[in-house]
């Protein structure tokens, strides 16, 4: 990056600051703080920063006009200290983030930012219901990460002294990590007229947890296999592994001659449909699990971008979600902020592909043009464009 183009982006970032309201989070105070300057060639966080000693936050940001800026997950006695072992950790929130890069069914090669970003949403609504329904907090912050993805802050007060062997357990659980079929069902003796001896009934739990979503799948294909042509029931379950078209037609009845069964959860009506429900299971996990970064939520001492900062990657902002607005928040023209809207500047580009912002499509010349200043502020922090004179 050449140096017009750091002066220009560190004056327009404290443009920024000084009319933002950027809120501190909760207990600021107790909480170690980080932040990387527009230094030439580097990119070292200087951290181990306390409120204290920073000051009022707006006026800092104002001054210092930061590259990035990022406040721990740890409460502490003393934020400010230079080790650990010397801040005296009290506890800290539960921090998920989720980045589109990291998703499996996103190639950044070929997916735009748009489409990155959209799976990302998808994985997010996904690790929602996890954390309301399984889980039960209740004091979630949703926040645009101001590049491909998103965090989730959980600060209910029984999160905050679990240790990292506890919060791995949680990203195991939101992954889907180690979820066996059989650890789901329950088995009970059933009697009934003409057996001559009792038989195992088992029945997958659908109260909650993996067990509710793996039965909603399993009676979701159920509900398809029986609206379709039998042939073509057939051939679909020909698809799964160790399914013939004898076994293919057993599990077909029985999934019409049990469907009532089945929404009691019962997984049992006949061996090849039993077969075929630990399919759907692993179906079910593997489409249902949310990605998350796991060093974020386990680390104890994380530090998280700071919610209504500018990201230094892209000039957006890290923005907070109301979860009522979460469906219809666009992350490329929301997160857009105002005083990069209404002028355009002149840019230099780098011929590469086109850029997506604010509901338009961007062409990027190997050359001087002028665009919006907030695609110019994208272009140039992504390191794709040089700031030209005016």
């Amino acid at each position: 990056m050449e140096e017009r183009t750091r002066a220009y982006l560190r004056g327009r970032f404290g443009d920024y600051y000084r009319r933002a309201d950027v809120v501190a989070p909760p207990a600021a105070e107790r909480r170690e703080w980080g932040y990387i300057p527009w230094s030439a060639g580097s990119t070292t966080m200087v951290r181990h920063q306390s409120l204290l000693g920073m000051g009022d936050l707006g006026a800092f940001l104002a001054e210092r006009r930061p590259r990035h800026v990022y406040f721990s997950a740890g409460h502490y006695t003393a934020p400010g200290a230079d080790t650990m072992a010397e801040k005296g950790w009290e506890g800290s929130d539960l921090i998920f983030d989720l980045d589109a890069d990291h998703l499996p069914d996103v190639d950044p090669a070929a997916d735009s930012h748009a489409e990155m970003l959209a799976a990302c949403k998808e994985a997010l609504f996904r690790l929602l219901d996890f954390l309301s329904d399984d889980f039960g907090f209740e004091d979630l912050t949703v926040v645009f990460s101001g590049g491909r993805g998103y965090h989730v802050h959980v600060r209910d007060p029984a999160v905050r002294p679990l240790s990292r062997a506890a919060r791995r357990e949680v990203v195991d659980y939101v992954r889907g990590i180690d979820v066996e079929f059989e650890a789901l069902l329950r088995s009970e003796t059933v009697a009934g007229l003409g057996r001559k001896t009792p038989t195992e009934k088992r029945t997958i739990e659908t109260a909650g947890g993996w067990g509710r979503r793996v039965h909603e799948h399993i009676e979701a294909v159920v509900d398809e296999l029986i609206e379709i042509d039998e042939a073509e029931a057939i051939d679909r379950l020909q698809a799964y592994d160790g399914i013939g078209p004898g076994k293919a037609e057993s599990a077909l009845r029985a999934a019409r001659n049990n469907r009532e069964g089945i929404a009691a959860g019962n997984v049992d009506v006949h061996p090849a449909f039993f077969g075929l429900a630990r399919q759907l299971a692993a179906e079910a996990v593997a489409d249902q699990s949310a990605a998350i970064d796991e060093p974020v939520t386990t680390d104890t001492h994380r530090l998280i971008r700071l919610p209504g900062s500018l990201h230094g990657g892209t000039g957006l902002q890290v923005t907070p979600i109301d979860e009522a607005d979460l469906a219809a928040f666009d992350p490329l023209a929301d997160a857009i902020p105002t005083v990069f809207r209404n002028h355009e500047i002149a840019v230099r580009g780098d011929g590469g592909p086109p850029v997506e912002l604010g509901g338009e499509t961007f062409t990027v010349p190997a050359d001087e043009f002028t665009v919006p200043e907030y695609a110019g502020v994208f272009l140039m922090a992504r390191g794709r464009a040089e700031k030209e004179k005016e």
